[in-house]
Protein backbone atom coordinates (compact mmCIF):
# COMPACT_ATOMS: atom_id res chain seq x y z
CA UNK A 1 0.00 0.00 0.00
CA UNK A 2 1.34 3.45 -0.94
CA UNK A 3 0.42 6.59 0.98
CA UNK A 4 1.57 10.16 0.50
CA UNK A 5 3.04 12.56 3.04
CA UNK A 6 2.18 16.26 3.17
CA UNK A 7 5.24 17.03 1.02
CA UNK A 8 4.09 14.54 -1.65
CA UNK A 9 6.59 11.81 -0.83
CA UNK A 10 5.42 8.25 -1.34
CA UNK A 11 5.60 5.95 1.68
CA UNK A 12 5.17 2.19 1.41
CA UNK A 13 3.06 0.68 4.18
CA UNK A 14 2.98 -3.07 4.69
CA UNK A 15 -0.18 -4.92 5.59
CA UNK A 16 -0.04 -7.23 8.61
CA UNK A 17 -2.28 -10.29 8.91
CA UNK A 18 -4.35 -10.08 12.10
CA UNK A 19 -6.80 -12.30 13.96
CA UNK A 20 -9.27 -10.86 16.46
CA UNK A 21 -11.40 -12.74 18.96
CA UNK A 22 -14.92 -11.51 19.71
CA UNK A 23 -17.04 -12.38 22.73
CA UNK A 24 -20.31 -11.23 24.30
CA UNK A 25 -22.74 -12.47 26.94
CA UNK A 26 -24.95 -9.41 27.54
CA UNK A 27 -27.74 -7.56 25.74
CA UNK A 28 -28.39 -9.93 22.81
CA UNK A 29 -24.88 -11.38 22.38
CA UNK A 30 -25.46 -12.62 18.83
CA UNK A 31 -26.43 -9.13 17.71
CA UNK A 32 -23.51 -7.63 19.64
CA UNK A 33 -21.11 -9.83 17.67
CA UNK A 34 -22.81 -8.95 14.38
CA UNK A 35 -22.59 -5.24 15.22
CA UNK A 36 -18.90 -5.62 16.09
CA UNK A 37 -18.22 -7.35 12.77
CA UNK A 38 -19.92 -4.51 10.91
CA UNK A 39 -17.81 -1.97 12.81
CA UNK A 40 -14.60 -3.88 12.15
CA UNK A 41 -15.40 -3.96 8.44
CA UNK A 42 -15.35 -0.15 8.49
CA UNK A 43 -12.06 0.34 10.34
CA UNK A 44 -9.63 2.76 8.67
CA UNK A 45 -6.41 1.33 7.23
CA UNK A 46 -7.83 -2.19 7.47
CA UNK A 47 -9.01 -4.72 4.90
CA UNK A 48 -11.69 -7.21 5.88
CA UNK A 49 -10.84 -10.82 5.03
CA UNK A 50 -13.18 -13.28 6.76
CA UNK A 51 -15.04 -14.30 9.89
CA UNK A 52 -15.78 -17.63 11.53
CA UNK A 53 -19.09 -19.15 12.51
CA UNK A 54 -20.53 -18.19 15.88
CA UNK A 55 -19.81 -20.41 18.87
CA UNK A 56 -21.38 -20.67 22.32
CA UNK A 57 -19.14 -21.18 25.35
CA UNK A 58 -19.35 -21.31 29.12
CA UNK A 59 -18.32 -18.10 30.90
CA UNK A 60 -14.70 -18.23 32.00
CA UNK A 61 -13.84 -16.98 35.51
CA UNK A 62 -10.83 -16.61 37.75
CA UNK A 63 -10.83 -20.40 38.12
CA UNK A 64 -9.21 -20.56 34.69
CA UNK A 65 -5.78 -22.15 35.06
CA UNK A 66 -2.95 -23.00 32.70
CA UNK A 67 -0.46 -25.80 33.11
CA UNK A 68 2.43 -25.58 30.69
CA UNK A 69 4.77 -28.53 31.06
CA UNK A 70 7.56 -27.49 28.71
CA UNK A 71 9.06 -24.90 26.39
CA UNK A 72 6.32 -22.64 24.97
CA UNK A 73 8.12 -22.64 21.63
CA UNK A 74 7.46 -26.35 21.08
CA UNK A 75 3.98 -27.35 19.99
CA UNK A 76 4.76 -31.01 20.71
CA UNK A 77 5.82 -30.67 24.33
CA UNK A 78 2.82 -29.06 25.96
CA UNK A 79 0.33 -30.18 28.52
CA UNK A 80 -2.32 -27.50 28.62
CA UNK A 81 -5.46 -27.51 30.67
CA UNK A 82 -8.23 -24.97 31.04
CA UNK A 83 -10.79 -24.89 33.79
CA UNK A 84 -14.05 -23.17 33.00
CA UNK A 85 -16.38 -22.53 35.88
CA UNK A 86 -19.45 -24.35 34.60
CA UNK A 87 -21.05 -23.90 38.02
CA UNK A 88 -21.01 -20.12 37.60
CA UNK A 89 -24.73 -19.50 37.26
CA UNK A 90 -24.32 -15.74 37.66
CA UNK A 91 -23.16 -15.37 34.05
CA UNK A 92 -24.83 -16.32 30.80
CA UNK A 93 -22.93 -18.28 28.19
CA UNK A 94 -20.78 -16.36 25.73
CA UNK A 95 -21.17 -16.04 22.00
CA UNK A 96 -17.75 -16.06 20.32
CA UNK A 97 -16.22 -15.63 16.89
CA UNK A 98 -12.82 -15.01 15.32
CA UNK A 99 -12.26 -12.58 12.46
CA UNK A 100 -9.34 -12.08 10.09
CA UNK A 101 -8.27 -8.69 8.78
CA UNK A 102 -5.12 -7.16 7.39
CA UNK A 103 -4.03 -3.72 8.47
CA UNK A 104 -1.35 -1.08 8.19
CA UNK A 105 -2.09 0.08 11.74
CA UNK A 106 0.44 -0.94 14.34
CA UNK A 107 -0.78 -3.20 17.12
CA UNK A 108 -1.34 -0.36 19.58
CA UNK A 109 -3.26 1.74 17.06
CA UNK A 110 -5.43 -1.28 16.30
CA UNK A 111 -6.00 -1.81 20.02
CA UNK A 112 -7.26 1.77 20.31
CA UNK A 113 -9.67 1.19 17.44
CA UNK A 114 -11.05 -2.05 18.89
CA UNK A 115 -11.45 -0.50 22.34
CA UNK A 116 -13.42 2.33 20.74
CA UNK A 117 -15.78 -0.25 19.22
CA UNK A 118 -16.17 -1.88 22.64
CA UNK A 119 -17.06 1.49 24.14
CA UNK A 120 -19.57 2.17 21.36
CA UNK A 121 -21.27 -1.06 22.40
CA UNK A 122 -21.25 0.05 26.05
CA UNK A 123 -18.51 -2.25 27.32
CA UNK A 124 -18.02 -1.92 31.08
CA UNK A 125 -14.68 -2.82 32.71
CA UNK A 126 -15.76 -2.84 36.34
CA UNK A 127 -15.30 -6.56 37.11
CA UNK A 128 -12.39 -8.73 35.95
CA UNK A 129 -13.81 -11.88 34.32
CA UNK A 130 -17.22 -10.19 34.55
CA UNK A 131 -20.02 -10.25 31.97
CA UNK A 132 -19.69 -7.87 29.04
CA UNK A 133 -21.54 -6.58 26.03
CA UNK A 134 -18.44 -6.96 23.88
CA UNK A 135 -14.87 -8.12 24.22
CA UNK A 136 -12.47 -7.76 21.28
CA UNK A 137 -9.12 -9.48 21.81
CA UNK A 138 -6.10 -9.00 19.58
CA UNK A 139 -5.16 -12.66 19.19
CA UNK A 140 -2.40 -12.62 16.59
CA UNK A 141 -0.65 -9.67 14.93
CA UNK A 142 1.48 -11.07 12.13
CA UNK A 143 4.44 -12.90 13.63
CA UNK A 144 5.02 -10.32 16.34
CA UNK A 145 5.51 -11.08 20.03
CA UNK A 146 4.40 -8.15 22.20
CA UNK A 147 4.54 -8.01 25.98
CA UNK A 148 3.68 -4.67 27.56
CA UNK A 149 1.51 -3.48 30.42
CA UNK A 150 -1.36 -2.74 28.05
CA UNK A 151 -0.99 -5.38 25.35
CA UNK A 152 0.25 -8.95 25.08
CA UNK A 153 0.31 -10.67 21.69
CA UNK A 154 -0.40 -13.46 21.00
CA UNK A 155 -3.25 -13.18 23.46
CA UNK A 156 -2.40 -15.09 26.67
CA UNK A 157 -4.20 -18.40 26.89
CA UNK A 158 -5.64 -18.32 23.38
CA UNK A 159 -3.85 -21.58 22.62
CA UNK A 160 -5.84 -23.43 25.28
CA UNK A 161 -9.32 -22.01 24.77
CA UNK A 162 -11.68 -23.95 22.55
CA UNK A 163 -13.81 -20.86 21.98
CA UNK A 164 -10.77 -19.35 20.23
CA UNK A 165 -9.20 -22.45 18.68
CA UNK A 166 -12.35 -23.82 17.05
CA UNK A 167 -13.41 -20.63 15.23
CA UNK A 168 -9.77 -19.90 14.34
CA UNK A 169 -9.50 -23.34 12.73
CA UNK A 170 -12.23 -22.31 10.27
CA UNK A 171 -10.02 -19.50 8.97
CA UNK A 172 -6.58 -21.15 8.83
CA UNK A 173 -5.14 -24.63 8.36
CA UNK A 174 -4.18 -26.79 11.32
CA UNK A 175 -0.48 -26.21 10.61
CA UNK A 176 -0.93 -22.49 11.34
CA UNK A 177 1.68 -21.37 13.86
CA UNK A 178 0.60 -19.22 16.77
CA UNK A 179 3.73 -17.09 17.27
CA UNK A 180 5.69 -18.07 20.36
CA UNK A 181 3.24 -20.85 21.16
CA UNK A 182 3.16 -23.55 18.50
CA UNK A 183 0.96 -25.17 15.90
CA UNK A 184 -2.79 -24.87 15.98
CA UNK A 185 -3.45 -28.54 15.23
CA UNK A 186 -1.65 -29.69 18.35
CA UNK A 187 -3.63 -27.33 20.54
CA UNK A 188 -6.89 -28.45 18.98
CA UNK A 189 -6.07 -32.04 19.92
CA UNK A 190 -5.41 -31.01 23.53
CA UNK A 191 -8.26 -28.56 23.96
CA UNK A 192 -10.66 -31.19 25.31
CA UNK A 193 -14.35 -30.84 26.03
CA UNK A 194 -15.33 -27.56 27.66
CA UNK A 195 -18.86 -27.05 26.42
CA UNK A 196 -17.96 -24.91 23.41
CA UNK A 197 -20.31 -25.59 20.52
CA UNK A 198 -20.88 -24.18 17.07
CA UNK A 199 -24.17 -22.40 16.51
CA UNK A 200 -26.27 -23.25 13.49
CA UNK A 201 -26.63 -20.45 10.94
Amino acid sequence: MTTWTDDNKAVMRTYVNVFLGLGSNLDDPVQQIKNAIQALQQLPDCVWLSSSSLYQSIAMTENFVEVNSADVNSCLSKSLHATLDSSNESQADYINAVVNIKTTLNAFQLLEQTMAIEQQQKRQREIHWGPRTLDIDLLVYGSELINTDILTVPHPGMHQRSFVLLPLSELVSEDFIIPGRGCLGEFLLKSGEDGTRKLEN
